[in-house]
C-alpha cells in the first residue's frame, strides 16, 4: 500500500482551495531498492541492465473508492539485462527520469530482479491511498 508524497499532497491541496491550477501528469511507475520518504529522499532506482520507468495513462488506474486507487491494468518493466538488486518499494513520479514523486509504497514481497528477469506488477498490485 502507498502514500501521496509531500509535493503532491501539496499540489491536491492547493488545487482543492483554489490556490492554484492542476493539470493531472503523465505518471510513471518506478522500482526502488530502499524506502522513499514523504519528501522524495531515500528513493534508490536502478540504474543500467535495461531499467527504466513504465508510463501510465488514466485507463492504467481504478476509478477511486474510499480514499484509495490502484493500478486497473498490469505494469510490466523491461527485461532486465542484468541485475537490478532486490526491488523493495515502487514509486510513481511525474516524468520519465528525474521529475517529481507523486507516491510511493513497500512490496509485499520484496523480488530480486536478475538477468533475463520480468518486474510487473498485476492489476490491483499498487494501491495508493491518500492520507
Amino acid at each position: 500500500m502507498g502514500s501521496f508524497s509531500d509535493y503532491w499532497e501539496n499540489k491536491v491541496l492547493d488545487h482543492i482551495f483554489g490556490n492554484d491550477s492542476y493539470t493531472p501528469p503523465t505518471i510513471f511507475v518506478a522500482l526502488s531498492t530502499a524506502e522513499p520518504l514523504d519528501d522524495a529522499s531515500g528513493v534508490a532506482e536502478p540504474s543500467g541492465n535495461g531499467y527504466a520507468r513504465v508510463e501510465t495513462g488514466a485507463s492504467d488506474w481504478s476509478v477511486s473508492s474510499g480514499g484509495s486507487v490502484s493500478n486497473a491494468t498490469s505494469i510490466t518493466f523491461p527485461t532486465a539485462s542484468g541485475s537490478w538488486g532486490t526491488i523493495t518499494h515502487f514509486g510513481l513520479f511525474d516524468s520519465v527520469t528525474g521529475g517529481n514523486m507523486l507516491a510511493y509504497g513497500a512490496l509485499n514481497q520484496p523480488k530480486a530482479i536478475g538477468n533475463s528477469d520480468t518486474g510487473k506488477f498485476e492489476a490491483g498490485d499498487l494501491e495508493i491511498n491518500l492520507d
